[in-house]
């Protein structure tokens, strides 16, 4: 259930061939999720400013259905931007995360909610 998507400026070749399946290692590891059940959606070539400038930067959101809120997040920002300076080249101070910490009535998954399912 958890989806981490980032939009980012950079151009889809400057994307490593294995980001997506390492940031589901990353998310998995740092949320003590399934990994069957994490989503990476990543947005390259995108028309994104950071204070005005053109420098590599991001925008992203991590939802959850738990494992999310004060003390994790910081867990979390810790792990992802990481992650992301090292494989992207984006600075900390050039990307923001946002946290959505879902309730399972309002995620859907094979013909159900969480809800149901959990």
């Amino acid at each position: 259930m958890p989806v981490f998507t980032l939009n980012t400026n950079l151009p889809k070749d400057k994307i490593p061939e294995d980001f997506l399946k390492k940031t589901a290692e990353v998310i998995q590891q740092s949320l003590g999720k399934p990994i069957s059940y994490v989503i990476v959606h990543v947005n390259p070539d995108q028309l994104i400013s950071f204070g005005g400038g053109n420098e590599p930067c991001a925008s992203a959101t991590l939802m959850s259905i738990g494992a999310l809120g004060k003390q994790e997040n910081k867990k979390h920002s810790a792990a992802l931007y990481k992650h992301i300076e090292k494989t992207l080249g984006i600075t900390s101070d050039k990307m923001y995360i946002h946290y959505i910490n879902a309730n399972k009535a309002d995620v859907g998954y094979v013909g159900k909610t969480f809800d149901d399912l959990l």
